[in-house]
């Protein structure tokens, strides 16, 4: 599964372009998640050249902070799984998260 489309890299804000939107207005735009255990992934602004994303961690602490995508893909569960892009994940808030 592409975890980054060409048409999410075009709606998710840059590095540092929500840097002044306070935290429970911040737009979440993509959802990545293990599906062999707890841990998501909600891009808020994203690095194409970078493959780095800002955004919501939830895993062993719930924080915001940096995760890079290209380090997500290289991710191999039980079975061979992968981490997997949320198809029905829509653009929300923090706050309504």
């Amino acid at each position: 599964m592409k975890l980054i489309t060409k048409e999410l890299e075009k709606k998710i804000p840059g590095l540092y372009e929500t840097e002044n939107v306070a935290t429970e207005e911040k737009e979440l735009v993509a959802k990545f998640f293990t599906p062999w255990s707890h841990w998501t992934w909600y891009a808020a602004e994203y690095d194409a050249e970078k493959g780095l994303c800002f955004g919501y961690v939830e895993g062993l602490e719930n924080e915001w902070g940096y995760f890079n995508i290209n380090e997500l893909k290289e991710i191999k569960g039980p079975w061979g799984l992968g981490i997997e892009r949320d198809l029905y994940f829509t653009t929300t808030k923090f706050a309504e998260l």
